[in-house]
C-alpha cells in the first residue's frame, strides 16, 4: 500500500482517536446534553431546561459538598505538593539508600484504592485501629464529622504524595551543581540557596504539580466511597460522590450530569487561570540560558 507520511501518520493515530471519541467525547456530549434533561436510567429523556441546575443550585446538600470539595481539594493539593517537594529535597541530599526509600515512597501510589482504604480503615478503627493505639486516644475518625473529612484528607495525601517526590526528585537532580557552588562562594547560607536557586529552577515541576494534584483532588471518588460514603452527617460529601449519590442512589441523572458539568467548568477556570498566570513565576529553560 503506496501511502504518505501523512496519511500514514493517520493511520497509526486512527485506533487512539477512536477511543478517545467512543469513551471520551461521545460520552461528554451525551453527559452535556443529560444535564438539560430529565431521565431517570427509564424511557426516553425529556428537555427540561435550566431545571436541573436550578435545583442542584436550590440544594443545601449540594452547598454542602461544594464547601467540602474546596477544603479536600484545597488541603490534599498543598499537603501533597509540600509534602512531596521536602520528601524529594530530603532524598536528593541523602547518600545511602536512596533506591529504597524512593521505591518506598512510590509504591502507595501505585497500589489499588481498594488495599489502601482497606488498611487505612482498620488504622482509623476507634476501638482497635493502630492511630488511636499510637496516640493514646479514642478518637471515633471515621464516624465524627468533626474528624472525618481531615481523615480522608490525610489518606489521599498520603498515597498521591510519592508521585509528586518522583516529579520533584527529577527536578532536583537537573540543576547543574555549579549553580550551588556558586552561590556557596558568594557566601548564601542554605535558606537562600533554596529560596532562591532551588524554588526557582524547578518551577516548572511545581506548575505541572499543583494543576495535576488540583485536577485529581476535584475528580476524587473512590476514598470517600471506601471510607465513609459521604458521612456521618454528609461532613465528607465532595461534589464527585455527590453526583455518584444522585445518579445511582437517586435516580436522577439529570441533577448529575449538571453536577459534572458545574465541576468540570471549576477545573477548566482553575486550570486557566493557571496556565495565563505561568509566565509570572515559572523559570524556564531558555530563560536561564
Amino acid at each position: 500500500m503506496n501511502l504518505s507520511d501523512k496519511q500514514w501518520a493517520w493511520v497509526f493515530i486512527a485506533p487512539c482517536l477512536l477511543g478517545l471519541l467512543i469513551f471520551t467525547y461521545i460520552p461528554t456530549l451525551a453527559s452535556l446534553g443529560l444535564s438539560f434533561s430529565y431521565w431517570n436510567l427509564l424511557g426516553t429523556p425529556e428537555f427540561v431546561g435550566l431545571d436541573n441546575y436550578n435545583e442542584i443550585l436550590s440544594d443545601p446538600l449540594f452547598w454542602k459538598s461544594f464547601a467540602n470539595t474546596w477544603v479536600f481539594v484545597i488541603a490534599t493539593a498543598v499537603l501533597q505538593l509540600v509534602g512531596g517537594l521536602l520528601m524529594a529535597v530530603w532524598l536528593n541530599r541523602l547518600l545511602v539508600g536512596k533506591a529504597f526509600f524512593r521505591t518506598a515512597f512510590f509504591v502507595p501510589f501505585i497500589t489499588p484504592m481498594v488495599s489502601v482504604a482497606l488498611v487505612w480503615g482498620w488504622m482509623y478503627d476507634t476501638n482497635h485501629g493502630m492511630l488511636n493505639w499510637l496516640l493514646h486516644t479514642n478518637i471515633a475518625w471515621l464516624q465524627d464529622p468533626k474528624t472525618a473529612l481531615f481523615s480522608v484528607i490525610l489518606l489521599q495525601v498520603w498515597k498521591a504524595m510519592g508521585y509528586n517526590m518522583v516529579i520533584f526528585l527529577a527536578g532536583l537532580q537537573g540543576i547543574p551543581e555549579s549553580i550551588y557552588e556558586s552561590a556557596e562562594l558568594d557566601g548564601a547560607n542554605p535558606l537562600k540557596v533554596f529560596t532562591r536557586i532551588t524554588i526557582p529552577m524547578i518551577t516548572p515541576m511545581i506548575f505541572f504539580v499543583s494543576i495535576v494534584s488540583i485536577i485529581n483532588a476535584f475528580q476524587a471518588f473512590d476514598s470517600v466511597y471506601l471510607l465513609t460514603q459521604g458521612g456521618p452527617q454528609h461532613s465528607t460529601d465532595i461534589m464527585v460522590y455527590w453526583m455518584f449519590k444522585n445518579a445511582f442512589e437517586f435516580y436522577k441523572i439529570g441533577p448529575a450530569s449538571a453536577i459534572a458539568f458545574v465541576i468540570f467548568s471549576i477545573i477548566l477556570a482553575l486550570t486557566l487561570i493557571q496556565w495565563q498566570t505561568r509566565k509570572r513565576w515559572v523559570l524556564y529553560e531558555d530563560e536561564v540560558n
